[in-house]
């Protein structure tokens, strides 16, 4: 599922950001570790950490749904994963934390990284799970980043329309994928029909295409950071697994 609870933000003319914070409410005592989501998931991706009494009785736990995912929505078309970054920092604002650590999974690692650069004094350390700082080059090929265009690019450009589509509902290979490449042998057939019912709430109606679209279209499209890391002041836990 996705986000219950949103906040408005400025940025892009005014978002609407989906988020979870444990224990209902910000607690200043502790610090807060900012969660960041992969592709076309949602805050539930971090369920079983929020259910964890041992982080949460000793860190604040914020996961942010991205533009393109979950309950966060704008009134514009177009975004990329440096309106994200902006958009998590003004929740941030808007639920009184100044600073905060940030995990970011697969995508979310490109977004927390931007949230580094924009607001180093902020950002006090990184986590960042199977990502990647690159953009889609030849030399990520080279190091055995996997090439998603031949597979991805087909479903952006199905999902193009001039005229609204409010019949739209996400194709069921679609929610295969996000299951078997996001979680590979931990995509059971339940974690399979979790995500299914997820994707088919969130992914409707022509609002719901628009956001698929161009949460795929930040993916292929995104800038590299190579020559930006060393700018980035504090510590960071870079974990990959092959």
């Amino acid at each position: 599922m996705a986000a219950t609870t949103t906040v408005k933000v400025p940025h892009l003319g005014g978002i609407t950001a989906g988020y979870a914070l444990s224990g209902g409410a910000y607690d200043p005592s502790k610090p807060t570790c900012v969660l960041i989501n992969s592709m076309c998931t949602t805050v539930s991706l971090y369920k079983t950490q929020f259910a964890d009494a041992t982080l949460t009785d000793t860190l604040n736990l914020l996961a942010i749904e991205p533009l393109g995912h979950g309950a966060t929505s704008c009134p514009t078309e177009h975004f990329t994963y440096w309106d994200t970054a902006v958009m998590a920092l003004q929740v941030l604002d808007a639920l009184g934390i100044d600073k905060a650590f940030a995990l970011g999974t697969s995508q979310g690692g490109w977004m927390v990284a931007r949230m580094a650069l924009l607001a180093p004094q902020r950002i006090q350390g990184l986590l960042l799970l199977g990502t990647s700082m690159d953009y889609e080059s030849a030399d990520s090929r080279s190091k055995g980043c996997w090439d998603p265009e031949p597979l991805l690019a087909p479903f952006y450009d199905g999902w193009c329309s001039a005229v609204p589509t409010p019949e739209f509902v996400v194709e069921d290979v679609w929610c295969g994928m996000v299951a078997t490449l996001g979680f590979g042998a931990a995509g059971t057939a339940e974690v399979t029909a979790f995500w299914t019912q997820t994707l088919k709430e969130v992914y409707r109606g022509d609002e719901g295409r628009k956001k698929l679209k161009m949460a795929v279209g930040c993916l292929l499209d995104r800038d590299g950071l190579l020559r930006r890391v060393r700018d980035i002041p504090c510590p960071v836990r870079w974990l990959q697994v092959r």
